[in-house]
């Protein structure tokens, strides 16, 4: 496994991506399912470039916190400069595997796309536990990549490129254990959900745009591909549009859980 590095430029694609219409109606996914209150104090594992922050914060109001959690120096950047009118946000340097908060220190927790980065996913789980109060909530989203459907005209090609972009997770089939892992951590699973991104046609403002970019950055060096290799790769997908059958569906998987 080999993680993206988050660059200044990577955490601007990352940045670019979350604003697109099918990530802007994923967060208002997560944000009706976790239904945090006034006054609550919330945590965001992962948090990025603060748009999921930013949102928990106006559910919240100054009468409650939100902190979000994230290891990169250019995403909380981002992540600041996006929050910097909401004075009960803090954003906070770390990582999921060892949480910098005391026990019960929060009403609910949230994580997107995080946990099949983490290489000890029952010790990170143990501690969103550990810093959640009894009774507190925990929403996880993470994307099974099996779930990917991509049309190519060269299968052979884009099956390699998907195999080298696999190489910067380390579970990327993590929602099928996710309910059993929770359980094993301490909560109680209560609700699961299926969130599907579709696009059926490739345009500028489409998740799959951003997405295709960030692959074909990531695979060029790896598992004997080129940067030719990943800009024919790209070529086909853009060829698919101009002819009328560009199509891409990804399944990302909502958890719902109590902690006992």
């Amino acid at each position: 496994m080999a993680a993206v590095e988050f660059d200044e430029e990577t955490a601007r694609q990352v940045d670019r991506a979350y604003a697109t219409p099918d990530v802007v109606a994923q967060r208002a996914e997560v944000l009706a399912l976790l239904a945090p209150q006034p006054g609550e104090r919330v945590l965001d594992v992962g948090s990025g470039p603060g748009y999921l922050v930013a949102s928990l914060a106006d559910a919240v109001g100054s009468g409650g916190a939100v902190h979000g959690l994230d290891p990169s120096g250019p995403m909380n950047d981002l992540a600041h400069a996006r929050n910097a009118e909401r004075p009960w946000v803090h954003i906070d340097s770390g990582d999921a595997a060892a949480l910098p908060y005391p026990d019960a220190t929060f009403d609910a927790g949230v994580s997107t796309q995080v946990y099949e980065y983490v290489p000890d996913i029952p010790g990170a789980l143990a501690e969103l536990h550990r810093v959640l109060r009894p009774g507190g909530r925990a929403l996880i989203l993470d994307t099974d990549w099996d779930s990917l459907v991509w049309h190519v005209a060269d299968q052979d090609r884009h099956a390699r490129i998907l195999s080298a972009w696999e190489e910067h997770l380390i579970y990327p089939y993590l929602p099928r254990r996710l309910a059993r892992l929770l359980g094993e951590a301490g909560f109680r699973v209560a609700e699961q959900r299926v969130l599907p991104l579709f696009n059926p046609a490739l345009t500028p403002d489409s998740f799959s745009a951003n997405l295709m970019q960030l692959v074909a950055s990531f695979v060029v060096d790896r598992q004997g591909l080129t940067r030719a290799d990943a800009d024919a790769w790209l070529a086909d997908l853009r060829a698919r549009d101009e002819d009328g059958e560009y199509f891409f569906s990804l399944n990302r998987y909502l958890f719902l859980a109590v902690a006992a």
